[in-house]
This record gives C-alpha cells, structure tokens and sequence, in this order.
C-alpha cells in the first residue's frame, strides 16, 4: 500500500500543526504544495477504496451464489439417497465439495476484502478531517500575515508621514518667523518716521508758530530792511 505510506508520511500522522510546519522552514506556499500532495494522495486512495469495494461486492454474490449452488445440490444428495442411489448421492457429495472449498476460499477473500475497506475508510476519513483542520489553520495563518504585513505597512507610512508632517511643520514655523520679522521691521520703521520724519518736523514748526507763511514772510521783510540801508 504505497498510496497509504505516502499519505501517511505527507499527514504525518496528524502529529503535527500548521505552526510546527511552518517552524521546519517549510514556509506557506510549500505547506500548500504538501496539502496539494495529501489530497491528491487521498484521490488515489480513494479510488483504490472503490476498486477494493466492488471486489468485496463481486466476492459476496460468488458467496451467495456459492451457497445457493451448494444448497441445489444437498437437494439432488437427498434426491439420491431418497432412490437409494448411494453412488449417484456420492458424485453428487464430491461436487458439494468442492463447492465448499470454493465457499471458503470465496469468504476468506471477502474478509481481507472487508478489513481493508474498513482500514481505507477509516484513512479517507482521518484524512479528509487532517485536511480541513490543516486548510483552516493554514487560512488563519494567511490572514494573521496579511494583518501583519498591512499593520507594517500603516505602521511605515505613519512614519513617514509623521516625518514629512514635522518637516512641513518646521518649514511653517520658518515662514511665519520671516514673516513676523518683516512685520517687526515695518513696524519699527513706522515707528522711527513718526519719530524722526519730515511729519514730526513740520509738527514742532507748527507748534512753536512757524510755519511757511510766515517764513515767507520774514524773508521779504528782510529783504527790504536790506534794501534800505
């Protein structure tokens, strides 16, 4: 039964998990390609298993046609023994047994026949469960590497974009000092021409009574006084 030895060493007996397989190194895709291995071991197995049932079917109709045959002919034995042909009674006896051997040899043969159905179901069943157990556990595992996967890659682009948003944040700070410097600079030279500009010239002038008028004034007035003399 090679079928059966290599499904048995791709299960592993069931010995092992997802996790301890994957632990060997075997990695994901190759678990699946042993999966793949076992179910197509497991078809083989399958098929054997219906090979093996119609043989233990065909050797139960040679039973019961045996038996049936066997039975027919104890009839003709009586028939004979009832004429008190004892010679015909014993031709008769001899066929029976060798119909009895054939019987016992036929039911024999259907008793391994029917161990081994009963040792093939038992493997397709175990199997088929280790299978599922095995395609249930290697999805979970895919998803968990999924989840991973993108919890790493969110967790980079926050990162990233952690870091792009201080630099942006650095470059705003920048800007907004330029530009409250250029306001403190208007602001001061503001301040300065109110101080010292040509208005607050023109201002003290106006407060100590001088203003243009009168120092057009005065200038005609010394040009007169100039003239006189």
């Amino acid at each position: 039964m090679n079928v059966l030895k290599r499904i048995i060493d791709a299960v592993r007996g069931g010995a092992l998990g997802i996790a301890e397989l994957i632990s060997e190194g075997n990695g994901i895709e190759a678990l699946e390609h042993q999966l793949l291995e076992v179910q197509d071991n497991l078809n083989l197995v399958k098929h054997e298993l219906t090979e093996v049932m119609a043989k233990q079917m065909h050797a139960s109709r040679e039973i019961a046609s045996l038996k049936i045959a066997i039975s027919e002919k104890e009839q003709e034995v009586g028939a004979a023994l009832d004429r008190n042909d004892e010679a015909q009674a014993l031709v008769i006896a001899e066929t029976i047994s060798v119909l009895d051997k054939e019987l016992e040899s036929e039911q024999q043969v259907h008793t391994i026949f029917l161990g081994h159905v009963s040792r093939l179901r038992a493997m397709v069943s175990k199997t088929e469960r280790q299978i599922k157990d095995y395609q249930r556990q290697l999805h979970m595992v895919k998803t968990t590497e999924s989840l991973q996967k993108a919890s790493t890659a969110i967790a980079e682009n926050y990162t990233a974009s952690k870091g792009k948003m201080h630099s942006a944040r650095d470059s705003l700070d920048i800007i907004q000092q330029r530009q409250q410097r250029a306001l403190d600079l208007l602001e001061a030279e503001e301040e300065l021409e109110a101080q010292t500009g040509h208005k607050t010239l023109d201002e003290r002038l106006e407060n100590a009574g001088i203003t243009e008028a009168t120092m057009s004034a005065n200038a005609v007035l010394d040009r007169i006084k100039s003239s006189r003399s």
